[in-house]
């Protein structure tokens, strides 16, 4: 776990830690050496995170509820606002500490400005004039109170609209020193607002620096951690060794020799297989651990829709023709079945329990669903069955359930393979009640595993070099 501090950028909490995983004791290293590496992880952890994550977003630092830093730091503002106070009561007023605020504001509406901002700037130049300030306060003649409002009207011009209901706080508060203190507070907001806005703008130009730049930052973390890739030669030999083995079986010839494998074949499969991982029992590749959590999310999503379509698949069977000419009877019952599932990755959820209650629920809507249309009435029959094979699904043998599993991972693995084209493949039988979800998961997990061959494909082409046969590599990678 990384913590990572950018000045505007806040605090990032990222999910990696390089450093403790490796299989075999690595070499001693200085503490320099060390501090060195954990921050080229640190950056590239950080860089990762805005290329994969769409919404990520700088976000303010919230420093915990009690933490010794947050009550320094509301000691410290609470001493410097008061002495700000007193200096301004004094008779005659005292000026430096505003002056001094004065200037920070200035800067900070500078640095809000484009090129094209000319008359802006020059306005904020003389309004805001250091010198003439001072002089004004050495005479009694400044006015804190009109430079406020003008800093206000250009806060106002240059800030976002979600700022807009800020500003017109702003214009509301009378007193100086509150006004003040809001100020500040809207002006990190703006900046946070333009962080934000820049990182948007340059996102879609920065992949190739990006991956270029990570793939750097791991050799360099290689060159002081040699053992640094253990797991994730494992990852492949093992994902090698099963195909070879579905191969053969496939073939029904075990003792002939080893099959073909591209490594492209074997890199599509090897990130398939991390959506059936032990999180609790195996240690994630090295080189996708920074997405561990992202591909922890999909794996359960697909497992989700998986015991969901296994439903759905079974109330279509169970119930025949009567449902299908029923407009939006399905998504009414998928609607359902998604309440009930929603938890399921939860350590309080007890499936026995959910999937006795779908089955409860379902009986009841069809049977009236099935009523109002004028249909035979769901029999009593036909009820138990339906509970008892929804219940069923709770066993990941269920017939049903492996056979939707095997669809959906099926749909992952051909999306992988025609990412190239551009064309998606056609979706399996029994998975059009899922269809959207299904894509979307599918175009977030190709994204991740497209970025991530970019980065890794010359560290997984060396690993692959020692695993497959001298005929099962091209000269150049697919």
């Amino acid at each position: 776990m990384v913590l990572v501090t950018s000045g505007c950028l806040g605090l990032l909490w990222v999910n990696v830690d390089f450093l403790s995983l490796t299989a075999s004791p690595p070499r001693f290293v200085s503490v320099e050496e060390l501090m060195e590496t954990a921050k080229g992880v640190t950056n590239m952890a950080l860089a990762h995170e805005i290329m994969v994550n769409q919404a990520f977003q700088v976000k303010p630092a919230e420093l915990p509820e009690g933490s010794l830093e947050r009550r320094v730091k509301e000691i410290m503002h609470k001493a410097f606002w008061g002495c700000l106070e007193a200096q301004l009561k004094e008779d005659p007023p005292s000026y430096s500490h505003a002056i001094k605020l004065l200037a920070e504001i200035k800067e900070a509406l500078l640095s809000f400005l484009l090129p094209g901002h000319g008359r802006l700037r020059s306005r904020i130049e003389e309004v805001l004039d250091l010198p003439l300030i001072q002089q004004q306060a050495e005479n009694g003649a400044l006015d804190i109170g009109s430079l406020s409002q003008f800093i206000v009207g250009v806060m106002g011009s240059l800030c976002a609209p979600c700022r807009d209901e800020d500003i017109n706080k702003l214009k509301e508060i009378t007193d100086i020193v509150p006004l003040l203190k809001a100020i500040f507070s809207v002006l990190d907001l703006m900046k946070m607002d333009m962080a934000n806005f820049a990182l948007s703008s340059i996102r879609p130009h920065l992949m190739q620096q990006s991956v270029e730049y990570e793939r750097n930052k791991f050799q360099e973390f290689l060159e002081k951690q040699p053992n640094a890739l253990d797991y994730t030669e494992k990852w492949l030999e093992d994902t090698v060794r099963c195909l070879r083995e579905a191969e053969a079986v496939d073939s029904h010839s075990a003792s002939s020799d080893p099959p073909s494998l591209l490594p492209l074949n074997v890199h599509n499969h090897a990130y398939l297989r991390l959506l059936r991982w032990d999180h609790a029992a195996d240690p994630f590749p090295e080189t996708v651990l920074m997405d561990q959590i992202r591909f922890q999310e999909m794996q359960q999503e697909a497992e989700r829709l998986v015991l969901l379509s296994s439903v759905l698949l079974i109330i279509y069977t169970t119930t025949g023709e009567a449902i299908s000419g029923l407009p939006g009877l399905m998504e009414t019952l998928k609607n359902t079945v998604n309440v009930m599932l929603t938890d399921m990755h939860t350590p309080s959820f007890c499936a026995q329990e959910a999937l006795a209650t779908i089955g409860e629920k379902l009986c009841v809507e069809l049977s009236q669903c099935l009523s109002q249309h004028g249909y035979s009435p769901f029999s009593a029959d036909r009820r138990s069955t339906l509970k008892g094979q929804i219940l069923a699904t709770i066993q990941p043998d269920n017939t049903v359930r492996k056979l939707m599993d095997s669809r959906v991972q099926s749909y992952l693995l051909a999306s992988l393979e025609s990412s190239q084209h551009k064309t998606p493949p056609p979706l399996p039988g029994g998975l059009a009640p899922v269809s959207r979800e299904l894509k979307e998961l599918t175009v977030r997990f190709s994204r991740l595993v497209n970025f991530n061959k970019l980065v890794f494909s010359p560290f997984y082409q060396q690993i692959l070099q020692k695993i497959l046969t001298p005929g099962e590599i091209p000269s150049t990678e697919a």
